[in-house]
């Protein structure tokens, strides 16, 4: 077989070390799996199947590395099979990596982010301001600052938005949910008053010693801690709960533009980095279906 001859190469004229050896043998286990999806012999295939190999792997969610390493190991296999005069000609002649998309922020799965917010434990004060603000952050995808910055009268629960302040001061109107307009309303009435006591705040959440505005290392902690009761393996912030409710909108069917204003991104170009998830998707489906891919 062409890859047995290929790695016998490797290991026994070239001496690669048995871990390079491995790699390669890797690559082109994938590489043969390519080409039987595709009814051809791994000899037999051409220079556009072999660039769709390359994107499927980077759509697969490979590093640019491993698919950099991938295309050489493709590259040096087809050369080994014209020196071998197994083939005439060389397929993968001049064949490079797609070009790396930007790195796609971390976010969470629509199950991980319903494990994550059924941790609180909502029988309690603490618990249940926790709750609301879980739900918050990814009802609205606000930054950390925006919605520890919320006052009470910066809601309208009753017709499911607020009213948000970001950078450089300015305001927006950002829709929630009705999930998160009950919890934050369950919220006001049953944990605030409890943990505020006899004291007053101008703060919508507040922490659980003092009644003082809940701090972005305090939430952090917070969320980190239901993160890892939630068996989440990504390192969890409150920036991921903001990129997870980017990307499930856009996953649905959002406007990007609308993302963009309920973000408070001044620029569309910030939010088209979301836009990845979809060229990833559309990629792969044209490489699959489309008859000349």
């Amino acid at each position: 077989m062409s890859i047995d001859a290929y790695l016998s190469h490797l290991r026994v004229e070239r001496r690669l070390p048995p871990n390079t050896v491995e790699s390669y043998a890797r690559d082109l286990g994938h590489l043969a799996a390519f080409a039987e999806r595709r009814g051809k012999a791994i000899e037999t295939l051409d220079r556009q199947d072999l660039e769709a190999f390359a994107r499927a792997l980077m759509t697969a969610g490979l590093a640019p590395r491993s698919v950099a390493r991938a295309v050489a190991c493709v590259r040096g296999f087809y050369r080994f099979l014209v020196l071998d005069r197994r083939l005439s000609a060389d397929p993968a002649d001049d064949l490079h990596a797609p070009r790396a998309w930007p790195a796609l922020p971390k976010f969470l799965s629509v199950e991980e982010v319903d494990r994550l917010i059924a941790q609180p434990d909502a029988s309690t004060p603490r618990g249940l301001r926790d709750r609301a603000l879980i739900e918050l952050l990814y009802a609205t995808g606000m930054r950390v600052t925006e919605l520890l910055s919320l006052r009470a009268g910066d809601l309208n629960l009753s017709a499911g938005y607020l009213t948000c302040t970001g950078k450089g001061d300015k305001q927006r109107i950002v829709p929630m949910g009705h999930d998160a307009a009950t919890w934050v309303g369950r919220y006001l009435k049953e944990a605030r008053p409890a943990l505020l006591g006899k004291r007053s705040s101008p703060w919508l959440f507040v922490n659980a010693r003092g009644g003082a505005r809940l701090t972005r290392v305090g939430f952090w902690k917070v969320l980190k801690g239901y993160g890892l009761a939630a068996g989440l393996r990504a390192a969890l912030s409150p920036h991921v709960l903001r990129h997870s409710f980017a990307t499930h909108l856009l996953e649905r069917g959002a406007d990007l533009r609308a993302i963009q204003l309920m973000l408070g991104h001044a620029d569309l170009s910030t939010t088209q980095i979301y836009t990845h998830v979809l060229e990833a998707r559309l990629r792969a489906v044209y490489d699959r279906y489309h008859p000349r891919s």
